[in-house]
């Protein structure tokens, strides 16, 4: 906190340098029955066929950086770096624009597509690695989550012993965040209103819509009409008080007003196949325009707003 002395600061342990961005994985030996590197590897992630390469190469490393042989033995809390290796993915053709740096905090304006960090197929287009690229910030991670589909205001962190402080504005709803999405006009909804719903993630393998379900609200949003688009549509401010899994997109849809653009409420439709671009020319119509907060490290009012704007055309099929 502002005014108050730091403890002194511990050796940072370990980890590999960036590989074009894309930091090293790391995976515990929780069973050192196995007789080597290799038979553990294996085991633990069968899918992956190319390990023998992967270590002749010198790509897999001790907790040191040594880079292991094949035959190396391994313990019981041994712990090994590797580098991922997905399929190639489809270059998203959107930047990021640095908003604001310094050595607390990197906050960019994220493109629509564009995953906020690595996750499935998606590796090196994700905001996390192209930002770690560009500046060589081994230590970012975002501080907050923000969809692959939605554009806008993202915020990460610098220094791993800020974070803690971070996600507890977050945890406190001491953050104000502020969307913008285009929807259906609001035929008999008196605006604004305060919508609260109870949301459920389905218990299932593979990815799912998020439902709204009876019982006590575990989600809230501020929805406000800002202006008529066209004969059909507005233009929303939306201020969400939770940050449930989808939450604006589950709450306008359930107020019988889904956002333009959105390809899973209410209906889901497929993804692409691996390896094939989505329609970049339909994209959500939805946008982090603003974030702010009193830094809890340096005591500072921030805030942050988007530069980009929402476009009715541009989120309807042609």
């Amino acid at each position: 906190m502002p005014g108050v002395s730091p403890s002194p600061s511990r050796p940072e342990p370990f980890a590999p340098p960036l590989r074009d961005g894309v930091a090293a994985s790391r995976v515990g030996v929780g069973d050192g029955r196995l007789p080597n590197v290799l038979a553990f590897l294996e085991a633990r992630f069968p899918a992956v066929a190319d390990w023998p390469a992967r270590l002749a190469r010198g790509d897999v490393l001790d907790a040191l950086g040594r880079p292991l042989a094949a035959d190396a033995r391994v313990a019981t809390g041994d712990l090994l770096w590797y580098w991922r290796d997905p399929p190639p993915e489809p270059r998203v053709p959107f930047d990021l624009e640095l908003l604001h740096r310094d050595e607390h905090l990197v906050v960019v304006d994220k493109p629509h597509f564009l995953a906020a960090i690595p996750a499935g197929r998606h590796l090196r287009e994700t905001a996390l690695v192209r930002l770690r690229a560009a500046l060589g910030i081994a230590t970012l991670a975002p501080i907050h989550r923000l969809d692959r589909e939605t554009a806008g205001v993202l915020v990460f962190s610098v220094r791993p012993r800020d974070r803690g402080a971070y996600h507890a504005l977050l945890r406190e709803r001491a953050v104000l965040k502020v969307y913008e999405a285009i929807a259906p006009w609001p035929h008999g909804l008196a605006l604004p209103l305060l919508a609260r719903h109870r949301l459920e993630q389905p218990e299932r393998d593979g990815f799912m819509q998020v439902r709204v379900v009876p019982g006590e609200p575990n989600a809230e949003a501020r929805v406000e009409l800002v202006e008529r688009l066209g004969d059909a549509h507005a233009l929303y401010r939306l201020e969400p008080r939770t940050g449930r899994t989808h939450q604006l997109r589950v709450q306008m849809n359930a107020l019988g007003l889904p956002i333009v653009g959105d390809r899973i409420y209410p209906v889901l439709r497929p993804e692409p196949a691996p390896g094939a671009a989505p329609d970049w020319s339909h994209p959500l119509q939805l946008l982090a325009r603003e974030i702010a907060f009193a830094d809890p490290v340096t005591g500072q009012a921030r805030r942050f707003t988007s530069r980009r704007a929402l476009a009715l055309t541009a989120g309807l099929p042609g």
